[in-house]
């Protein structure tokens, strides 16, 4: 069975994703985008992600990529490599798993990846983590819904589907 390898990140124009172990923006519509995307789908992160976010995430099996061997977590399964990452996920739910960050995650997923769904966020911000820059001419853009800036919005951004080619 066909199994599709997605990461999912909000990027701003000039590729930050992070800053100091957050978020620079508050996008809430992203934030259910995100929820609605990967719920009953197993996520691949790496520790610092889980530190951000706190806790596992609910209705998905998180899977916790660190090279700290000594690393514990309630509520998630740590694993030391990308390829035990992608096996451990695959034998819980071999149809969508999502790579949810951070940038070195991203990075070393990219080159497995089959879909990226990427929320593009129309301002640069300051930031410390960046989403690996990857070759457009490699991805085919299957869809793109805009969402302008609003009251709970500070900027207007697009929801965009790649598939690799």
């Amino acid at each position: 069975m066909y199994m599709k390898l997605s990461m999912i990140a909000a990027v701003a124009q000039n590729g930050a994703i992070g800053s100091d172990n957050d978020l620079p923006w508050h996008l809430p519509d992203d934030f259910a985008y995100f929820k609605r995307k990967t719920s009953h789908h197993p996520v691949i992160m790496g520790r610092k992600s889980l530190e951000a976010l706190g806790k596992p995430l609910r209705n998905r099996t998180n899977i916790v990529l660190t090279r700290d061997r000594n690393f514990t977590a309630d509520g998630v399964t740590v694993v030391h490599t990308l390829e035990d990452a992608v096996a451990t996920a695959k034998s819980i739910n071999n149809q969508e798993i999502f790579i949810i960050g951070g940038a070195e995650i991203y990075r070393l997923a990219l080159p497995m990846a089959t879909t990226l769904y990427i929320t593009e966020i129309e301002k640069a911000y300051d930031g410390d983590a960046y989403f690996p820059e990857f070759d457009r001419a490699d991805w085919q853009e299957v869809s793109r819904r805009h969402h302008p800036a609003d009251d709970r919005h500070e900027v207007a951004f697009d929801f965009v589907e790649y598939e690799r080619k």
